[in-house]
């Protein structure tokens, strides 16, 4: 890979990156409100936020190559699955022994990876929505010096137009079935009014 090319990958993954490093920036405030030590809660967002502000980036250059689409959950849970939990075990481990202690994983570091991968899934998708409202505006600003950001804004811009067109769809058949309604309701009430007529 080129120098160029590896600069535009790494462009596009700046939402990400951001996502990534505001997660870990709210785990340490969190921290701090519940009563941890400032230097811990900041130890800790430092932590947990590098590694899902590198994952968060890598993301976004994954995108770029066609594996992450817009819309598309499934590759994003899978990523997050792996990387997650494995972050939250560098945080876990490293933290005590940044303040000073040593390093220490938790007792059973399976059952900690199953849980982290299964609290992955929330976090999957508050980083996809995220993501999709950060993304597109990154990459129409970066479009015109890189070409990899011109290509996945295109990808973005046909998947917004695709659900447009679906919604207006949907729309237009309500709001036809609305229209109908109520020529069927004074049919059926024409069709009473004269068999009633008739038996009288």
């Amino acid at each position: 890979m080129s120098k160029t090319r590896a600069l535009q990958l790494a462009e596009l993954g700046v939402p990400g990156a951001a996502v990534g490093a505001a997660s870990g920036a709210v785990v340490g405030l969190l921290a701090a409100a519940v009563g941890h030590p400032i230097g811990w809660a900041a130890v800790g967002a430092l932590t947990l936020g590098v590694p899902l502000a590198l994952l968060g980036a890598g993301y976004g250059a994954i995108a770029a190559t066609g594996w992450f689409r817009p819309g598309v959950f499934a590759p994003v849970a899978i990523y997050w699955m792996l990387g997650f939990p494995l972050s939250r075990l560098l945080h876990e481990t490293v933290t005590p022994a940044l303040l000073g202690g040593s390093f220490a994983p938790p007792g059973d570091v399976l059952t900690f990876l199953v849980f982290q991968a299964l609290v992955s899934m929330g976090y999957a998708i508050g980083f996809i929505w995220l993501h999709e409202r950060i993304a597109p505006h990154w990459l129409m600003r970066i479009q015109d010096h890189n070409p990899a950001a011109q290509a996945l804004f295109a990808v973005y811009v046909k998947q917004a137009s695709a659900m447009w067109e679906a919604r207006e769809s949907k729309r237009a058949r309500r709001s036809s079935t609305g229209r109908d309604r109520p020529r069927a309701a004074a049919s059926s009430s024409g069709v009473a009014l004269a068999r009633s007529r008739r038996s009288s």
